[in-house]
């Protein structure tokens, strides 16, 4: 079965508050992989690439901007949508849509990051 997303990429404007942010909300590493001749950091999150998961990162660079319009990505919001939520607020993100439920398939929630993104969480409890 083929993924209808292979990669994605979140704009950041401070890589490194970026990098706080999402390892913590996501309890997940991210691992840099600069691009200096181009003047840009780039960081990966974790994902399983032996299996063809769907894997992601936060890139600064010029033309790299945040914008709570446009496509929104949901991550992994691990085994229960409250603690990574509670992680969002703790750590400079602004919850734009409570923990709701979508029936047979799980939870969902919305938030602003820190460089203001707007991205999407999804679990199943």
């Amino acid at each position: 079965m083929r993924n209808a997303v292979n990669w994605f990429e979140i704009p950041v404007k401070d890589y490194n508050r970026a990098k706080q942010f999402y390892s913590t909300v996501m309890d997940s590493k991210i691992t840099d992989h600069p691009m200096p001749e181009q003047n840009i950091k780039y960081g990966i999150f974790e994902y399983d690439e032996d299996n063809n998961g769907v894997g992601g990162a936060i890139i600064e660079g010029e033309g790299q901007n945040p914008t709570s319009d446009g496509a929104t990505i949901y991550l992994n919001g691990g085994d229960d949508l409250s603690v990574a939520l509670e992680k969002v607020k703790a750590n400079g993100g602004k919850i734009t849509m409570p923990k709701t439920d979508i029936g047979t398939f799980g939870f969902i929630a919305q938030f602003i990051d820190t460089e203001g993104n707007l991205v999407a969480l999804h679990s199943i409890m």
